[in-house]
């Protein structure tokens, strides 16, 4: 796959078009409310909140974010991914896919961090060793060259570095890993920056400058429910 790289406007909150600043900045502070708004359905319209990417919604109705590491838009939108997470059916899977194709690092540094990534997944400590490589990048400003840096990020964590190596070199992270990189090359031509979110791989959300955090959720949230 081409390398992509996103030039995007940050809006109030941020856009969900792609990640463009080269030097990382600190979280958001402000909290996203817990409680749930109800969707008034005519205010989501299509080609403006949403596009429609496919004819049939997938077999299984899930929320996909393609994100990365060093994308700082990425770091900013976790409050909200996690917002989303809660508020989606028991049914709908939310799932993270982190990209290889942005500039802030060469290729094999972010397919490390795919890796990573998949390690907290097999362990079921996922959010929390995500933001572990989050506040590393971003909070503690420090280099990631490969693995042995995620290593010792995720040791800190309590994950011993022979878990982790075996992990890495199991066959089920290497299955998690195709998956992961077989769906970047299926919604590939529609993903020209990170975040960015698909849904029931039939609908990419829009967000738009005069929505507010619990807009995006709302509107995911509603997407997630259509046919």
């Amino acid at each position: 796959m081409k390398k992509r790289y996103a030039f995007l406007s940050l809006f109030l909150i941020m856009t969900l078009q792609a990640c463009a600043e080269e030097k990382p900045v600190e979280a958001e502070t402000a909290k996203v409310e817990n409680a749930v708004v109800v969707s008034d359905a005519n205010q989501w319209v299509e080609g403006e909140h949403y596009k429609v990417l496919n004819e049939e919604v997938a077999e299984t109705s899930d929320v996909t974010e393609f994100f990365s590491f060093w994308c700082p838009h990425c770091f900013n939108f976790e409050p909200i991914a996690e917002k989303i997470k809660q508020q989606l059916e028991s049914t709908v899977r939310f799932n993270k896919v982190h990209v290889n194709f942005m500039r802030f690092t060469g290729p094999e540094t972010q397919n490390a961090a795919t890796q990573a990534m998949l390690v907290g997944r097999l362990l079921n400590k996922e959010d929390e060793l995500n933001q572990a490589i989050f506040s590393y990048i971003h909070l503690q400003q420090q280099p990631i060259n490969g693995l042995a840096e995620l290593k010792t990020i995720f040791q800190a964590k309590g994950v011993e570095p022979a878990e982790f190596d075996k992990l890495i070199a199991s066959d089920e992270l290497a299955s998690l890993f195709e998956q992961n990189s077989q769906t970047i090359t299926t919604f590939g031509q529609h993903i020209s920056g990170v975040p960015n979110i698909i849904v029931n791989g039939k609908y990419q959300a829009t967000f738009t400058s005069d929505m507010n955090r619990d807009d995006m959720v709302e509107l995911v949230v509603w997407l997630s429910k259509q046919s």
